[in-house]
């Protein structure tokens, strides 16, 4: 049972892993433009841009973005390393359910993100942000609950 639960553990915090990264730093080729929170330039990325447009709060872009792609690479950090992988699952858990909440909130972004900054283009996601977003969460909760305790024998 135990051998299950650590395969179960490594295979969540990888599927973490790989996601928070490609959120961040996009480690494949051709990453799509505005999707990177360390690499686009300043006002390019979709999402903080249409938060800081929608809350009229202009330090979201590139102050805010900044600031959750470190937390994210702290966070993949934590559940690379068993040792620190349940800190890490309630610390990605926590980032998430920031996300969560501001796709809820139509103020804020929405549970759909437009595709493009142009005011032209009303193309968005259809929710594709947020079911990720929902689908990291829940993997965030399940790997602390699956993550075999240190103590356990």
């Amino acid at each position: 049972m135990r051998s299950l639960r650590v395969l179960a553990s490594w295979g969540l915090a990888l599927f973490l892993i790989f996601m928070y990264l490609q959120a961040t730093v996009h480690p494949l080729p051709d990453p799509p433009a505005g999707e990177v929170k360390l690499f686009d330039r300043p006002g390019e990325n979709i999402v903080f841009a249409t938060m800081a447009l929608k809350t009229g709060l202009a330090w979201l872009e590139p102050g805010g973005r900044f600031v959750v792609a470190v937390l994210e690479l702290l966070a993949v950090i934590m559940l690379l390393f068993p040792a620190m992988r349940k800190t890490g699952a309630i610390f990605s858990a926590i980032i998430l359910i920031g996300a969560v909440m501001a796709h809820l909130s139509p103020d804020i972004l929405g549970r759909e993100v437009p595709l493009s900054l142009d005011p032209a283009n009303s193309d968005t996601d259809g929710g594709a942000l947020f079911a990720l977003a929902i689908a990291m969460l829940t993997a965030s909760l399940l790997l602390f609950v699956v993550h075999p305790s240190r103590f356990a024998r």
